[in-house]
């Protein structure tokens, strides 16, 4: 089964400055682990898209040149970097440096701790106008009740290719005590940001959102949202590893879903060609 992991973490602290690592995160997780975790899922033929892991603003460009020194080892496609989008003079800088590095085919600014209407704030707009010009997508990482947000972002910018994080975090609950999914207010707001042509949606994240364990009963609810909302061309995998864990089982999750789901030649794009074409991948 060929995969293109579309939301991989790695993070070395002595390498880089992450402040928001804490329990099981507050180590390094690098090519080993990733060879360990892919232990889960024999089956699956991976490449990735690293998606910055929220380093020190000030290290951007760095994370980005760590994660390509590591290719050799991890079958790393495509970069998605940050840049501090609220600074659009910063922007054009960052863009000027990624454009010398041919793997970063995205930028992501986490959204999902600022106050409402950030992203629509003149600068940020500015600086997603630059993006959008440079030929790279934007990852919008928000919570649900952020989605408006997004959809006037998308609105705003309707050439800036934006991509949906984790299905916008819904509140997932536990599986004694799951959220209904449908008819929520997540479910709307994520319908409405499906009705924009130039959004996607990452099918990632999910297992995070649930406190403790999680089933694929409880989870599949969300997906069916997600396929509803914007049909499987719209859709791609995303692993969120090592936040979302264990690989293997959510890759399963998901695959088994889509099975039931959708034909062949849609779980192939899900799990691999949308990812390629949304990120432009060589």
């Amino acid at each position: 089964m060929r995969v293109v992991d579309g939301h991989l973490h790695l993070w070395d602290p002595d390498v880089l400055t992450y402040e928001w690592l804490e329990g099981r995160l507050l180590r390094s997780f690098g090519p080993d682990d990733l060879d360990l975790a892919l232990q889960d899922a024999p089956e699956a033929d991976c490449g990735f898209v690293f998606v910055q892991a929220d380093c020190a603003p000030d290290q951007s460009i760095a994370e980005a040149d760590w994660v390509a020194s590591l290719a050799s080892r991890v079958p790393v496609r495509g970069i998605v970097a940050h840049a501090p989008m609220e600074d659009p003079a910063a922007t054009e800088a960052h863009l000027a440096a990624f454009a010398e590095r041919p793997l970063v085919v995205g930028v992501r600014r986490l959204l999902q701790s600022e106050p409402e209407g950030f992203c629509l704030r003149p600068g940020f707009l500015r600086s997603a106008q630059a993006l959008a010009a440079a030929g790279l997508s934007f990852d919008a990482c928000v919570r649900w009740e952020q989605l408006p947000d997004v959809v006037a972002l998308a609105d705003a910018l309707p050439d800036l290719g934006i991509v949906l994080d984790h299905l916008g975090k819904p509140e997932v609950g536990t599986p004694e005590v799951a959220d209904p999914a449908d008819g929520t207010p997540w479910a709307e707001s994520l319908r409405d940001l499906a009705r924009r042509p130039n959004v996607v949606c990452k099918v990632s994240g999910l297992p995070a959102e649930s406190p403790g364990e999680w089933t694929d009963a409880q989870l599949r609810p969300f997906l069916d949202v997600a396929l509803d909302a914007f049909g499987p061309e719209r859709l791609l995998f995303g692993s969120d590893w090592p936040v979302s864990v264990p690989f293997g089982r959510w890759l399963a999750t998901v695959s088994d879903w889509l099975a039931d789901r959708v034909g062949e030649h849609h779980q192939r794009a899900v799990l691999a060609e949308n990812a390629e074409a949304v990120y432009r991948l060589r």
